[in-house]
């Protein structure tokens, strides 16, 4: 199947690549179907493309790729409508922002994603994580459009 994305223009997909955020995601809670494409230049950075919505794209990282010990602390009630095997199977996504002159990732709020099902939701953490981590070692390698 093909979307048409203002971003990427038109994008061909499968069914089986198409994520549901039953609750959709902060901002966009309207956009309940997403698929994830891949940034051709960067390889860091993804984007949660909305199905519903060709004018929304979110960038969006592995935490764990900037901070190796990164981890979600959650109520397992947030986790519940993921139907997950084991919660270690989770795939864990920060949305990408840009601050002032440094990109910054969301690690308070991030996006759980069990690939093997194709439900995502985004929860917010138990623990005090900061909205707008800062990367600044790897700011300079991640593309400015994000």
């Amino acid at each position: 199947m093909q979307i048409a994305t203002s971003r990427f223009g038109n994008v061909d997909i499968e069914a089986d690549d198409i994520l549901l955020f039953s609750a959709g995601i902060y901002g966009f809670e309207e956009c309940r179907h997403w698929v994830l494409l891949a940034d051709a230049d960067n390889d860091a950075v993804a984007w949660l493309q909305s199905l519903s919505r060709p004018d929304v794209a979110v960038p969006v990282v592995s935490p764990r790729r900037f901070l190796p010990g990164y981890q979600v602390r959650v109520g397992r009630s947030q986790l519940d409508s993921l139907e997950l095997s084991a919660p270690d199977s989770a795939y864990v996504l920060s949305v990408l922002a840009r601050d002032d002159h440094s990109l910054t990732i969301n690690l308070r709020a991030p996006l759980i994603v069990n690939l093997d099902r194709r439900l995502g939701r985004q929860v917010v953490t138990s623990d005090e994580q900061p909205v707008a981590h800062r990367l600044a070692e790897a700011a300079p390698s991640l593309r400015k459009s994000a």
